[in-house]
């Protein structure tokens, strides 16, 4: 199995920054992709950000400019850097392996982490 463990969340008010941190453990030989999602009250969950093991990245449109995403392959983990945080980015914060090759397993698996609260006040 593959574990996702999240931290770095918080209250902070609007304008602060946050940095996420998630890091993956188990028995797996590669991620090739590492994002965060996030969910609002009452809304989908959405794509943050990702990042390939190659280091291309995807940003929500509405995070372009304030969000930086990085990773590090040696410690098989994610951050998310969020500056100039606004209310509207209020939400529970999810980290997402995808592509995973696991020890003794064929094909590629997705996990999830437990998830971690963002509240950005005004």
């Amino acid at each position: 199995q593959v574990q996702l463990v999240e931290s770095g969340g918080g209250l902070v008010q609007a304008g602060g920054s946050l940095r996420l941190s998630c890091a993956a453990s188990g028995t797996f030989f590669s991620i090739n992709i590492m994002g965060w999602y996030r969910q609002a009250p009452g809304k989908q969950r959405e794509l943050v950000a990702h990042i390939t093991s190659g280091g291309t990245t995807n940003y929500a449109d509405s995070v372009k400019g304030r969000f930086t995403i990085s990773r590090d392959n040696a410690k098989n983990t994610v951050y998310l850097q969020m500056n100039s945080l606004k209310p509207e980015d209020t939400a529970v914060y999810y980290c997402n392996a995808d592509q995973v090759r696991r020890l003794g397993y064929l094909g590629r698996y997705n996990y999830w982490g437990q998830g971690t609260q963002v509240t950005v006040s005004s």
